[in-house]
């Protein structure tokens, strides 16, 4: 009953993270394009309403005419619309799931004793936590002490996000060090994530409420909050497309299980921000196919440089591999999570059928992803994973 419980659990919390975050990023790569489109009005009504910015646009039947203020209006309406929950939800729900898959499960999701022999899963729940904390305060850190110009400005960007780039590349590398490949690009993803939620709630939203405290009040609108939300928000749109790929690549046992899986995210990531380069760059009317460029090159270099080498010919055939002799791997290896009703995933591996009827799928999940058993946590040798690829073979 737990593992069909956690199941739905795992199900229903990655259906509403989905959800969120088609909600959350698109609503950001909306605005990006939007503010990179605006051009200065021309007619004198709104230049004297201080609209700084405008465009038209038409979708669904109708025309659109979106208009950005210098700071605020004049008079502030009674209803306004405000984009915070979808970041909100985003980050609950993906850090749920991280609890209920990773967390709840440290000893086989968290912990490989091949990578670290950590002495308790307590640990490593702290220490993947500590990511996640770390990571905010460097960041933040960054951008009081780097994120201003010369002239005493906010948007310093270059220096801010170098830093992020470096701490990332360093975060990559100690999480892989520590924790099994999975969680690590998990971790990884998770720590950026966090920084992007972080920047909506402590920054961007308390800066515009503040804002408009200010203008209820009587006051004149302090620019430094809309400043702040700006750079903030510029930094979210960065990192967008690197979350993305590491909570995605963590699927594929070819990247987060090669010798050099810190690097082959790091590339990844920086592959993401690329594409994101060209898309902002395209935004602004700026030719940017050299970011393009860079991205593919990135790909095309993991591609060839991760591609299986050809092996040596063998002298003699191999001994044909009985049904036997993988029922007594399965046995040793595999049915403590594939046997019986609570079988996971519903994969029973408990009998000569179900082995014959899982026999593509444990070619791909034993031999050629190496994903299965998960974490290797049962211990399976190499010897007897080739021999349960050799029998599992199409």
């Amino acid at each position: 009953m737990e593992t069909y419980l956690l199941d739905w659990a795992n199900l229903l919390l990655r259906w509403l993270h989905v959800i969120t975050v088609i909600a959350w990023i698109g609503a950001s790569f909306y605005f990006v394009w939007l503010d990179n489109h605006l051009v200065k009005p021309t007619a004198d009504d709104l230049k004297a309403k201080g609209v700084g910015g405008e465009l038209w646009a038409v979708h669904g039947g109708g025309f659109y005419n979106p208009q950005k203020y210098l700071v605020a209006p004049v008079n502030l309406p009674k209803d306004l619309h405000w984009f915070y929950w979808e970041s909100y939800w985003t980050w609950m729900s993906g850090f749920a799931l991280f609890v209920v898959l990773y967390l709840f499960n440290a000893s086989q999701m968290l912990i490989d004793p091949r990578v670290y022999a950590w002495g308790a899963p307590w640990q490593a729940v702290c220490a993947a936590l500590g990511f996640l904390v770390v990571g905010t305060a460097v960041y933040d850190i960054a951008c009081v002490t780097l994120g201003r110009t010369r002239d005493g400005n906010i948007g310093n960007d270059g220096r801010v996000l170098a830093v992020v780039a470096l701490f990332i590349v360093f975060a990559s590398w100690l999480a892989c060090q520590l924790f099994a490949g999975r969680a690590a690009f998990l971790i990884v993803g998770a720590t950026l994530a966090t920084l992007m939620t972080a920047n909506v709630a402590h920054w961007i939203i308390p800066g515009q409420k503040k804002v408009i405290a200010q203008m209820r009040a009587g006051q004149a609108p302090d620019p430094i909050h809309g400043q702040r939300g700006k750079e903030r928000s510029v930094h979210n749109t960065w990192f967008g497309l690197p979350v993305l790929i590491a909570m995605l690549s963590n699927h594929y046992g070819m990247l987060h299980q090669h010798p050099h899986n810190w690097a082959v995210l790091c590339v990844l990531m920086a592959a993401g921000v690329a594409i994101r380069l060209f898309f902002v760059k395209r935004h602004k009317g700026v030719n940017s196919w050299g970011a393009i460029v860079l991205a593919l090159a990135l790909l095309a270099a993991l591609v060839v440089g991760m591609a299986p080498r050809p092996q040596p010919a063998a002298a003699a055939a191999p001994t044909p591999v009985t049904l036997a002799q993988v029922q007594a791997i399965a046995a040793q290896r595999c049915l403590a999570c594939h046997s019986g009703e609570a079988a996971q995933k519903g994969v029973r591996l408990d009998s000569a059928e179900a082995l014959l009827a899982h026999r593509a799928a444990i070619y791909q999940q034993v031999q050629v992803q190496r994903l299965m058993p998960l974490n290797n946590a049962t211990g399976m040798t190499d010897e007897e994973r080739a021999l349960m690829g050799r029998w599992a073979k199409p």
